[in-house]
């Protein structure tokens, strides 16, 4: 009797654990956002597969299930992210691998970024260094400029004067 006790405690606890590591993940856990979280949906919200929360996205459903069914067999985050940047291309990922020509989508803007801010001190250190010595070139000119500024004025005056 102990023998068919013990067979089938066995046989329950057999059947029992499939069917529990089958179900180790739902669409509300941390480990299913981090992956989701990874793709972009294709319906074109413009946002990944854990949020899409668009009306008639049927891609959304059907994704986050085979994701889940994949989580659930035991494939690692990776080993999903490989399966759909082979089936999909790297269009699908929210943000560009930090590999290879991706590598370049992330220096890129930090690079144009750097050479831009030196390039604009650079140009206000000239303008700054060329205000400096302009009056350097005033005080040159400062007979002939007196007499133009006299004449000027004069006429300046005179066209008040008319008017007002």
């Amino acid at each position: 009797m102990k023998k068919v006790i013990a067979a089938l405690t066995l046989l329950l606890l057999i059947s029992v654990i499939p069917a529990y590591a089958g179900d180790q993940y739902d669409f509300k856990s941390a480990e299913f956002k981090e992956v989701a979280s990874q793709f972009m949906c294709m319906c074109g919200c413009g946002q990944d597969h854990f949020e899409c929360n668009m009306q008639g996205c049927g891609l959304n459903d059907s994704f986050k299930q085979e994701m889940k069914e994949m989580m659930d067999d035991g494939l690692t985050k990776d080993e999903i992210k490989d399966y759909y940047i082979g089936m999909y291309g790297e269009e699908i990922l929210t943000a560009p691998e930090k590999k290879g020509f991706s590598l370049t989508a992330w220096i890129l803007p930090f690079a144009v970024l750097g050479v831009a801010g030196v390039g604009i001190v650079f140009v206000i250190r000239k303008w700054v260094a060329g205000y400096k010595e302009e009056p350097i070139l005033f005080e040159e000119l400062t007979e002939e400029q007196e007499l133009e500024d006299e004449i000027v004025k004069s006429m300046i005056d005179e066209e008040r004067k008319k008017y007002f």
